[in-house]
C-alpha cells in the first residue's frame, strides 16, 4: 500500500493553469498518483497507510527560494524553521558573489570576516569543505530542505586574485575560469556576483563574460547582484544583459528592484528593458521580495576603494582619521559605489543586527537616531560601530517604493527569493516571511496576482530556470516536495517589530514526501539534499 494519499485537496500545480479538486498519492519519495475529482466519480478511490484530509486546503509544489542566504543557517540549525514553515522546500545558496566554497584557508578566513553579517562567524560551524562538491557533500548529510548553489564570483576572485582593485592577469582568468568549471562539474547551478561587494565589483565586463562562458558551458546561469540598484540602475541592468548575450549565458536578475528617491515609479522602463532583450532571444528572469526595504551589511555601503585588501584592511582606513574622512565624503557627498551611487540618507539606515552583544542599544535605531542620543554626526556614529563591531552590523535601507515592486512581481519572468539574512536581532521579516506575504497579501489582500499566476512564480518557474525536471510542479513522476496551506487564513507572521513570527496558515510542508511542517509544528524530519546542477 502507498504511503500516503492527500486526499480531496485542490490542487494549484505550479504551471500556472487553473487549480482542480484531486486526491494525490505519495510513495517512495514521488507523487505516485494524481486522481481528479471528476475522473474518480463511481470508481474507487486511491487508498494509502495515511489518508490526509485536506479539505478547504490548497495543495501546490513546495516553495523554491531563489536568492538566500541559509549557507551556514542550514548546517548549524537543523530546525530551519524560519524556511521550512514558510513551505520553502529548495533554496539556492552561495549569493551575492561570497560564500564559502571554493576557498582556501586564508581566503576562507577572509570570506567569514567580510560576511559575518549575513551568515554569523562560523565559529559555531566545523568547515570540514574547501570545494563546492564538499560543501555539497556536507549538506547532504541531511538539512531541513533542500538546497541548490551558485559559484560565488567574489569569492573566486579573493581566492586567485586577492582583495587587490586590479584586472587579473591571463594567468589569473584561466585559474578562475578553471575554478568556474570544478565548480559547475561539482554540481553547482550557476555563478552569482555581488558588483557592489568587494573584491567581486573590481571585475570588469570582459573577465565577468569570460567566466559567464563557462557557466554556460556547463548549462548554468548568471544571477548578478548588479553594480548599482541606485543612480545608473537601468544602465547596471543593460550591463548585466549584454555581457551574458556576449557570453552566450542565462541571466537571472537578483532581487531586481527599482530602489532610492531617483527611481520612483521607473519599474516599467526596466520591464521595457527586459522586454526588448527578451524579444531579441535572451534567456532572462528575476526574483523579488514583496517587501520596500533592502537589507545589507552597514560596511557594504562604503566605497569600493576603502575595501581593497580586504577586512584588515577596511578597519585600518577606519581608524585612520583622514582616510576615514574620505569615506564619509564619498559616501555623504558624492554617493559611493557601494551605496548605489547616491549619497547616503542616515535616517533611512537602520541597524538590525551586531554581533558583539554589547552593542546591541542601536538595534531597531537609524543611524540617524542613534546619532542623535549620542550628540555626534551620524558618520561618527557609523564609524564607531563599524570598528566596535569589527564590520558585523546589518542593516534595513527603507529606499524602496511600493508601485515598482508590484509592477515588477507582475512580469512573466519573475520568481521569489527572499534575500533573507537570519541573522541579528531584529532582520529583515522577508526572511521569514516572504512566501505568505505574496500569498496573503499580494494574490489575497491585493489581487495583484491571482492565486494560480502566484504558485507558478514561486514554484514551476525556478524550477525551470534551475533545469529540474522532477520539481516545481505537482506531477505523477515528481518529487513530492510539497506544501498544502489555506488561502483564506494564509499570512506572513513576521513583521519590522517582531521579524522572527512565524507565518500563519501553512499546516503541512513535505519534503521528499516526508512531513517537516505537520499539523503546523516543526517535525524532526531533516529530508533535505543538495540539489545539484545538470551536465
Amino acid at each position: 500500500m502507498e504511503e500516503l494519499v492527500v486526499r480531496d485537496a485542490d490542487v494549484v500545480d505550479g504551471s500556472g493553469g487553473p487549480s482542480y479538486r484531486a486526491d494525490v498519492v505519495v510513495d517512495g519519495g514521488r507523487i505516485t498518483q494524481i486522481v481528479q475529482e471528476a475522473a474518480a466519480a463511481g470508481c474507487q478511490r486511491p487508498r494509502a497507510r495515511r489518508e490526509l484530509d485536506a479539505e478547504g486546503l490548497v495543495l501546490s509544489p513546495g516553495f523554491i527560494d531563489m536568492h538566500a542566504h541559509s549557507d551556514l543557517a542550514l548546517l548549524r540549525d537543523p530546525d530551519h524553521s524560519a524556511k521550512a514553515a514558510q513551505g520553502v522546500t529548495l533554496e539556492v545558496l552561495g549569493q551575492d558573489g561570497l560564500s564559502y566554497a571554493p576557498v582556501d584557508d586564508r581566503t576562507l578566513d577572509e570570506v567569514r570576516r567580510a560576511i559575518a553579517g549575513w551568515n554569523g562567524t562560523g565559529d559555531d560551524v566545523d568547515f570540514d569543505w574547501r570545494s563546492v562538491g564538499e560543501y555539497l557533500d556536507r549538506l547532504d548529510r541531511g538539512v531541513a530542505v533542500n538546497a541548490a548553489y551558485l559559484i560565488p564570483q567574489g569569492t573566486v576572485r579573493a581566492l586567485v586574485v586577492g582583495w587587490e582593485d586590479r584586472e587579473a592577469t591571463p594567468e589569473e582568468l584561466d585559474r578562475m575560469r578553471q575554478s568556474v568549471a570544478e565548480g559547475m562539474a561539482q554540481g553547482a547551478v550557476g555563478m552569482s556576483s555581488g558588483l557592489t561587494y568587494t573584491p567581486g565589483m573590481y571585475a570588469p565586463d570582459a573577465e565577468l563574460t569570460a567566466l559567464c562562458r563557462v557557466v554556460a558551458e556547463h548549462g548554468g546561469y548568471y544571477c548578478p547582484h548588479h553594480r548599482s540598484y541606485g543612480a545608473g540602475a537601468l544602465e547596471a541592468y543593460a550591463e548585466m544583459v549584454a555581457v551574458t548575450r556576449e557570453a552566450g549565458c542565462a541571466l537571472h536578475l537578483a532581487h531586481a528592484t527599482m530602489n532610492f528617491g531617483v527611481n520612483e515609479g521607473r519599474a516599467p522602463e526596466l520591464l521595457a528593458l527586459l522586454d526588448d532583450a527578451l524579444a531579441a532571444g535572451a534567456d532572462i528572469t528575476l526574483d523579488t521580495y514583496p517587501y520596500t526595504p533592502g537589507c545589507t551589511t552597514l560596511v557594504a555601503l562604503l566605497p569600493s576603494w576603502a575595501g581593497e585588501g580586504g577586512p584588515a584592511e577596511v578597519l585600518r582606513r577606519l581608524a585612520d582619521d583622514g582616510t576615514a574622512e574620505r569615506v564619509r565624503h564619498h559616501l555623504e557627498v558624492t554617493g559611493s559605489d557601494g551605496c548605489h551611487g547616491v549619497p547616503v540618507e542616515w535616517d533611512t539606515i537602520e541597524i538590525s543586527g551586531v554581533g558583539d552583544p554589547s552593542l546591541s542599544e542601536y538595534v531597531g535605531l537609524t543611524v540617524a537616531q542613534a546619532a542623535r542620543s549620542r550628540g555626534e554626526t551620524p558618520w561618527t556614529t557609523a564609524r564607531r560601530l563599524l570598528l566596535a563591531d569589527r564590520l558585523a552590523p546589518t542593516i534595513l535601507q527603507h529606499v524602496g517604493h511600493e508601485e515598482n515592486v508590484r509592477a515588477i512581481m507582475r512580469h512573466r519572468v519573475h520568481t521569489g527569493g527572499s534575500d533573507g539574512v537570519l541573522q541579528g536581532a531584529k532582520p529583515h521579516p522577508r526572511a521569514y516571511g516572504t512566501f505568505p506575504h505574496y500569498l496573503g497579501r499580494y494574490v489575497r489582500e491585493l489581487g495583484v496576482l491571482s492565486l494560480e499566476e502566484c504558485v507558478a512564480h514561486l514554484t514551476g518557474r525556478p524550477a525551470a530556470r534551475l533545469r529540474l525536471p522532477d520539481r516545481g510542479l505537482v506531477r505523477e513522476g515528481h518529487r513530492a516536495d510539497l506544501v498544502l496551506f489555506d488561502p483564506r487564513t494564509v499570512a506572513a507572521g513576521s513583521t519590522y517589530a517582531a521579524p522572527r513570527t512565524p507565518p500563519t496558515g501553512i499546516p503541512y510542508v513535505l519534503v521528499d514526501g516526508r512531513f517537516v511542517i505537520e499539523d503546523g509544528r516543526r517535525t524532526d524530519v531533516l529530508a533535505g539534499r543538495a540539489v545539484r546542477g545538470r551536465p
